[in-house]
């Protein structure tokens, strides 16, 4: 099986928007990635598997540090170290664009994308009560890509 993590082009908005809603149950539309991807400082990944695109990453860069916005593997892709691999891509990429600390917010009850980021090395530093629109809380997580602070040469 091939597999590849690549750039989003800008007419990506579609297909990203279809995984999004395969992954959440409130999925962004693809007006909003289309927004999103017009935006400064914003990236997104794809992770395509055969050619299927099976997984993604949309992050936002602001000087140094680096946001993630939301991440998602398909669900019959799901427990393939798919997660991981876009993750580390992201971070690879911020890492080569400066970026030193990487934060995100995750559902309290998100296990499974707890584990991820905890396996990723992320500490949590927060908590947003009520961050959702069902309500529910969420964790804020950060990872430092330098621990020294100093942006990579």
């Amino acid at each position: 099986m091939s597999v590849a993590v690549e750039r989003a082009a800008a007419d990506a908005a579609g297909e990203l928007a279809g995984l999004h809603a395969a992954c959440f149950a409130n999925g962004w539309s693809a007006r909003e990635f289309s927004s999103l991807l017009q935006s400064d400082g914003v990236t997104a990944l794809v992770l395509r598997a055969d050619g299927e695109a099976r997984g993604f990453i949309v992050v936002r860069k602001a000087v140094d540090e680096a946001e993630i916005l939301t991440i998602g593997i398909a669900p019959h892709a799901r427990v393939s170290g798919r997660g991981r691999q876009v993750l580390d891509a992201a971070e690879a990429l911020l890492a080569q664009t400066g970026v030193v600390r990487v934060f995100l917010e995750v559902a309290v009850g998100n296990s499974a994308a707890r584990r991820l980021y905890d396996r990723a090395g992320y500490s949590e530093i927060g908590l947003r009560k009520a961050y959702y629109a069902d309500g529910g809380d969420a964790l804020v997580l950060e990872k430092w890509l330098r621990e020294d602070g100093q942006t990579p040469v």
